[in-house]
């Protein structure tokens, strides 16, 4: 079974890339939402973001045809119109009880032969597939923020996930311009199972006072060619984004060290300050622009 018609459950920050570069890859898409000016916001942003891509195209003297990826996505307020749909894609808030109720819903509603697939970056895939009913057609789908920009998407199996199911997947990511890599359900799949930890680790060692912020940023960048510091890009993803995802691993993995939750980070969420989106994290920031 090809995958030609792809639903996309949440039209948020996730959502919304996902369906755009689904419909760039000549799927016909279609996203729902929970209500009406959620949705508008979301077909807005991508609105910007197609019009963005054909002015670089005319800048390059190439050609992108905006009107036929648009027309190639609908908006819904209706779950029930996903219900013939070859992929159903979930980008929906970051709780796992809110998940395990969609999907037992959507292994209700929609056709045999759909795969499920679960863009979440901590939760895990097997709660999700067993609530769905369909374990054999669940996969998660990690995309990555931005989702038009980001060439990475993760295909995560679990150990019931049939292996034709893998194999559309990874081809449905290779036709959205990205490169897939399949790894199994385990705590943060490949790259938020390194990245996180590494971004705690950078935390304790500046709680024992052993170098400042500013200078464990500078190491790694300067160090390790990386274009941001660990301070640095846990302001851009978000402070309590970061814990949220700690608190997690520790609740189900108390005895994994790398999972314990710095003081310093707790003490920022605390306060506020969750980096990016607030203006103050570990740094300041005005807009995406660190002062």
């Amino acid at each position: 079974m090809a995958i030609r018609k792809v639903g996309v459950i949440g039209c948020g920050l996730m959502g919304h890339g996902i369906a755009q570069v689904a419909a760039q890859g000549g799927c016909e898409v279609i996203v729902a939402e929970e209500n009406q000016a959620f949705l508008d916001k979301g077909l807005e942003r991508i609105d910007k973001s197609l019009a963005k891509l054909s002015e670089k195209a005319k800048e390059k003297g190439q050609t992108f045809d905006a009107a036929a990826v648009r027309g190639r996505i609908r908006g819904t307020l209706a779950k029930g119109e996903l219900s013939d749909c070859d992929l159903i894609v979930e980008a929906i808030v970051e709780n796992l009880d809110v998940k395990l109720v969609l999907f037992a819903e959507l292994g209700k509603s929609a056709k045999r032969e759909a795969i499920f697939a679960s863009n979440t970056s901590s939760f895990p895939i097997a709660e999700m597939a067993a609530a769905s009913g369909r374990p054999d057609r669940f996969v998660g789908l990690h995309f990555f923020n931005p989702v038009q920009l980001m060439k990475l998407v993760e295909v995560v199996r679990t150990d019931k996930t049939n292996e034709d199911v893998v194999a559309q997947a990874r081809a449905f990511g290779e036709a959205c311009g990205k490169t897939p890599i399949t790894c199994k359900d385990t705590p943060g799949f490949v790259v938020n199972r390194l990245l996180v930890p590494y971004m705690a680790e950078a935390m304790k060692l500046a709680e024992r006072g052993d170098a400042s912020i500013p200078d464990i940023d500078v190491a790694m960048k300067l160090g390790c060619g990386y274009p941001m510091g660990p301070f640095e890009l846990t302001d851009y993803v978000g402070l309590d984004t970061t814990l949220f995802i700690l608190q997690g691993w520790a609740r189900r993995y108390p005895d994994e060290a790398a999972f314990r939750i710095p003081k310093l980070l707790a003490e920022k969420v605390k306060e506020g300050k969750l980096g990016r989106k607030t203006g103050q994290g570990f740094y300041t920031w005005q807009g995406d622009k660190r002062v």
